[in-house]
């Protein structure tokens, strides 16, 4: 299993349009093959922005991988957006890439 994250850091007051861009946003993940699930997560807050994680769970990074080269990857970013209303972005610098093959993986019996 590969654990593919995005941190985003959100500009405080902006928390609404962020989530609003990522709820109306056709992700495309639904047809790419080792897509297992999907979080968008709300974090911690700080005096300039609120952090926000996206945390997607693959079958394999080979297959994370083929999807950030994929047209399914074209289209769920074509219009992801970086800007509130009024044409300022929402973000404090680009977002931070973390990804992980699990090594150990617990379910309840």
């Amino acid at each position: 299993m590969y654990i593919a994250m995005n941190r985003f850091r959100v500009t405080k007051g902006e928390e609404a349009a962020f989530e609003r861009i990522w709820a109306e946003r056709d992700t495309h993940l639904g047809e790419v093959p080792g897509f297992i699930e999907f979080h968008l997560l709300r974090g911690p807050e700080a005096e300039d922005h609120t952090l926000y994680a996206s945390h997607t769970l693959w079958k394999s990074q080979e297959n994370f991988e083929a999807w950030t080269t994929s047209e399914a990857f074209r289209k769920a970013h074509a219009n992801a957006g970086n800007k509130a209303g009024q044409g300022k972005s929402i973000y404090l610098g680009p977002p931070q890439f973390e990804g992980f093959e699990a090594v150990q993986v617990l379910k309840r019996s």
